[in-house]
C-alpha cells in the first residue's frame, strides 16, 4: 500500500505529532520543502509540506492554509525551534478550522530524514506492485495454458472483483463469478462505441478500452485482439478504482488472451494444405512443400517441435510425431539449415532426396537414424551409409555378446592372435606365419587346433567373416562401434 500520512507521522525516528488530532488516511505522494507564501504553484497535490515558516505572518495563516488545502496537500509539516519556538497559534487554528492535518516537526529531526523516510516507503511500495504484477503474471499464464476460462477465474480472484469475457458479439464467453454475467447486457452500448471508436490521429490505431464508474463499482473494458475488428472484449469490475498495478495485471491479461486469438490463424496454411491433400490437389496447399523434399527422423522429440516453432525455416516443414521418434519433411534446400538447427536436440537420420510417395523417405530416415544413434553422430544422411562400414550397421551390445561367444573358445586355447593374422592374410598360411613370426608347420598346427575348438572350418569364407567381425568389434573398446570397416587384424 503507498505510504499514508498516518504511517509517515507513526514512524518513531522522526517524532512528529499531530497538532490537528487523528490523521487522516491522506496518500503521501512526495516531501516538498518550501518557505514560500504561495508555495502550491510548484506543487502537484498529495505532498507532505515541510516549512520553518519563516515568512509566515499570523494574519497570512490563514490565506496561507486555504491554498494548501485548495491544491490539495496530504499535510503540513512546522519545524519548531528554528524560527518559531512553537507553532504558532493562528495556523494550528487555521489547520483545524480547514481540515488541513498539521504535524510538528522537533527540531532534532531535519527534513531531509523525512523526506529520505518517505522515500523509502514509496520505493518499498514500488516493489512490492512489481512483485505483485510479476507473481500475478505467471498465474495467468499458467492459467492460459488451460484455457480462457481459468485465466478469467484467475485474473476476477486476482483483483478482487468480477471478470467477462465477451466474444465479438457481446455474448458471454466466461464470468466469474457466475453471476456477472448479468452485467454483459448493460455493457452493451459500451462495446458498441468501442468497436465504432474513431482513430487517433497520431497513429491512426483505434481506441483499446475505457473505464466507467458506477454507484459503488468501477469497471474497465478492453479490447481482445489486433486486428480493426476486435475478437473479444475483457471486462473487470471492482468496488473501488483500479490502482497502477491491477491495471497491468488486466494489461497482462488482455495480451495473452489475444496470443490466444490470434494463434489459430498461424495454423491456416496448414489446415489449407491438409484440405488440399484430402482433395487430391496437393499442390494448391500453401504449406506443402514443392520440389523434393528429405524425411528426417529425429530422436529429439518435443524439443524437435519447440525448434522449429522458433524459427522461420521451420514454418516450410511438417512434422508428425511417431512411435519413439518425430519424422519432419523438410524442403529439400531447406535440409541444411533444418538440420544444423536440430542437431543439438538429439540424433537425426535423413534419407535421400524425395518427391511424391513419401512411404520410402521415411523408411531411409528411420534406418539411418538407427544407425546413427548406435553410431553416436548427431546427423547422419542415408547416402552415407554404405560409407560406414558393417560394424555401424550393427547393435553394440548385441553384436559384443555375439563376438565374446564366438572368440571364447579361441581365447581359453590362446589362439586369437593365431585365428587374427589367419583371417587377415584371407586364409593364406604362409602370409600368416610370416606375420606371426613362426613356421607355416606351426600355423598349420595352431589353425588344426582353432578348427577343433571352434567347431568349424576357417578356410570356409562364411566362417572367415564371422571371425573378422567378431575379432574387429573386440578391437573397439567404445560404447558405440565406429570402425568403417576396419578390421584391425593384424597381430601386435
Amino acid at each position: 500500500m503507498p505510504p499514508t500520512l498516518a504511517s509517515v507521522a507513526a514512524l518513531p525516528q522522526l517524532g512528529l505529532r499531530s497538532l490537528t488530532g487523528g490523521l487522516p488516511d491522506a496518500t503521501v505522494m512526495w516531501v516538498a520543502v518550501s518557505e514560500l507564501e504561495d508555495p502550491t504553484p510548484f506543487l502537484e497535490g498529495g505532498e507532505l509540506l515541510l516549512t520553518t515558516g519563516m515568512r509566515l505572518s499570523p494574519a497570512g495563516a490563514a490565506g496561507y492554509v486555504s491554498r494548501l488545502v485548495g491544491r490539495g496537500v496530504a499535510g503540513l509539516g512546522f519545524a519548531v525551534g528554528v524560527i518559531h519556538d512553537t507553532v504558532p497559534a493562528e495556523l494550528a487554528a487555521a489547520a483545524r478550522d480547514q481540515g488541513l492535518a498539521l504535524l510538528e516537526v522537533p527540531r532534532p529531526t531535519p527534513f531531509i530524514a523525512i523526506g529520505k523516510a518517505v522515500s523509502r516507503m514509496l520505493a518499498a511500495e514500488w516493489y512490492e506492485d512489481v512483485t505483485r504484477a510479476f507473481q500475478a503474471q505467471r498465474e495467468l499464464t499458467r492459467a492460459a495454458l488451460t484455457g480462457p476460462g481459468a485465466l478469467v477465474t484467475r485474473l476476477a480472484r486476482l483483483l478482487g472483483g468480477w471478470a467477462l469475457l465477451l466474444d465479438p458479439s457481446g455474448s458471454v464467453q466466461h464470468a466469474e463469478p457466475a453471476g456477472a454475467a448479468g452485467r454483459a447486457e448493460a455493457l452493451s452500448p459500451e462495446l458498441a462505441r468501442l468497436r465504432k471508436s474513431p482513430k487517433a490521429r497520431a497513429n491512426d490505431v483505434p481506441s483499446s478500452s475505457m473505464a466507467l464508474s458506477l454507484p459503488g463499482e468501477h469497471i474497465v473494458v478492453q479490447r481482445i485482439g489486433l486486428g480493426g475488428r476486435p475478437s473479444g472484449f475483457l471486462a473487470v469490475g471492482t468496488g473501488a478504482p483500479l490502482p497502477h498495478v491491477a491495471h497491468t495485471i488486466v494489461g497482462a491479461a488482455v495480451a495473452l488472451l489475444t496470443l490466444q486469438s490470434e494463434a489459430p490463424r498461424t495454423g491456416r496454411d496448414l489446415r489449407a494444405s491438409l484440405a488440399a491433400l484430402l482433395l487430391g490437389r496437393p499442390g494448391d496447399g500453401p504449406a506443402v512443400p514443392h520440389g523434393p523434399v528429405r524425411v528426417l527422423a529425429c530422436a529429439g522429440g518435443a524439443a524437435v517441435l519447440d525448434v522449429l516453432e522458433s524459427d522461420p525455416a521451420g514454418e516450410r516443414c511438417l512434422a508428425l510425431p511417431l512411435d519413439g521418434h518425430l519424422a519432419v519433411i523438410v524442403p529439400d534446400g531447406l535440409s541444411g539449415t533444418i538440420e544444423t538447427l536440430l542437431a543439438s536436440t538429439g540424433a537425426i537420420g535423413v534419407s535421400d532426396p524425395a518427391s511424391g510417395e513419401l512411404a520410402a523417405a521415411l523408411r531411409q530416415a528411420e534406418e539411418t537414424l538407427a544407425a546413427a544413434s548406435r553410431s553416436g553422430q548427431d546427423v547422419l544422411h542415408h547416402s552415407a551409409l554404405p560409407g560406414q562400414g558393417v560394424l555401424g550397421l550393427l547393435e553394440p551390445d548385441l553384436a559384443r555378446a555375439f563376438a565374446g561367444t564366438l572368440l571364447a573358445p579361441l581365447r581359453e586355447e590362446d589362439l586369437v592372435e593365431t585365428v587374427r593374422a589367419y583371417v587377415a592374410a584371407n586364409g593364406q598360411g604362409e602370409a600368416a606365419a610370416r606375420a606371426l613370426g613362426v613356421h607355416r608347420h606351426t600355423l598349420r598346427s595352431r589353425m588344426r587346433k582353432a578348427a577343433e575348438v571352434l567347431g568349424r572350418d576357417p578356410d570356409d569364407p562364411a566362417v572367415r567373416a564371422e571371425l573378422w567381425i567378431a575379432l574387429a568389434i573386440t578391437s573397439n573398446q567404445e560404447t558405440a562401434i565406429r570402425h568403417r570397416g576396419d578390421a584391425q587384424t593384424r597381430p601386435p
